[in-house]
């Protein structure tokens, strides 16, 4: 089996598209449906016919671009059983502990609300791959638009269970902003320094940050650190449960 060809592009202000492809079924998805028009260019370039959309919530930057791709491609597309009543086009619809197939390999799939109640994410572990969302970033995590502090703080440490070498696409590039919060609220953390100059350079010269991997979020995103005894000194949080440690990393990186 010969390993998935992606593709990973900017579209709209900051999202990230994302096109998986097979070499030998041909079978091709696209990551949510952010932009069709970007998608089907990326799609014309490879010379490849979109088989699947995989779609992680019901954000509009996540689904607009889901009619048009239907009615040029006529794909499967498979989202989250939780918010099918605010995604119109799906023809499957899959929950927690869900799996399916791809090209020959399994995909599970991973709720993990917080930033929208019904969000999931796709894991495809014969790939080491996995598709957050809005869930994890790079450096950071979602805004808590209908959930809990306690829902994506649950949520993350699902996602912390994944190997450590699994690579982790995200929805946005919001690397280079995560990264100075991350510095603000875990100044001594070496390897997040180090990893901040790096995207700072990657960014000037208008590179992706992304992927990153589960075991590098682990070092450095403070929002899969909250139990880190020197985040926890800066907040002045020595004796706070792990949630309540989450919550106020949210709450100032939501003004910062």
């Amino acid at each position: 089996m010969t390993s998935l060809l992606i593709e990973q592009f900017t579209c709209r202000q900051d999202n990230f598209g994302v096109i998986l492809h097979d070499p030998l079924t041909g079978e091709t998805a696209s990551i949510d449906a952010p932009d069709a028009s970007r998608i089907t260019d990326r799609l014309g370039d490879g010379g490849w016919k979109l088989s699947h959309l995989l779609i992680t919530h019901h954000h509009p930057d996540h689904v607009e671009g889901i009619p048009a791709l239907v009615e040029s491609y006529s794909p499967k597309v498979i989202g989250p059983e939780a918010e099918a009543g605010k995604i119109s086009g799906l023809t499957q619809t899959v929950g927690d502990g869900d799996s399916f197939e791809f090209a020959g390999r399994t995909v599970k799939v991973i709720s993990t609300p917080g930033h929208t109640a019904g969000h999931i994410c796709f894991y495809i572990p014969d790939e080491s791959l996995l598709f957050a969302g809005d869930t994890l970033f790079a450096l950071g995590c979602g805004r808590l638009f209908e959930g809990s502090p306690e829902d994506m703080y649950g949520s993350l440490a699902r996602l912390a269970e994944l190997p450590d070498e699994t690579r982790v696409y995200c929805g946005h590039e919001y690397t280079q902003s995560n990264a100075r919060f991350a510095v603000s609220v875990d100044p001594d953390n070496q390897t997040l320094a180090k990893r901040s100059k790096e995207i700072d350079e990657l960014r000037s010269k208008r590179l992706p940050t992304l992927p990153t991997t589960i075991g590098f979020e682990k070092r450095t995103n403070p929002f899969m650190r909250t139990g880190d005894p020197a985040i926890r000194k800066q907040l002045g949080m020595e004796s706070a449960s792990d949630v309540e440690v989450f919550a106020e990393l949210r709450r100032r990186k939501d003004s910062f």
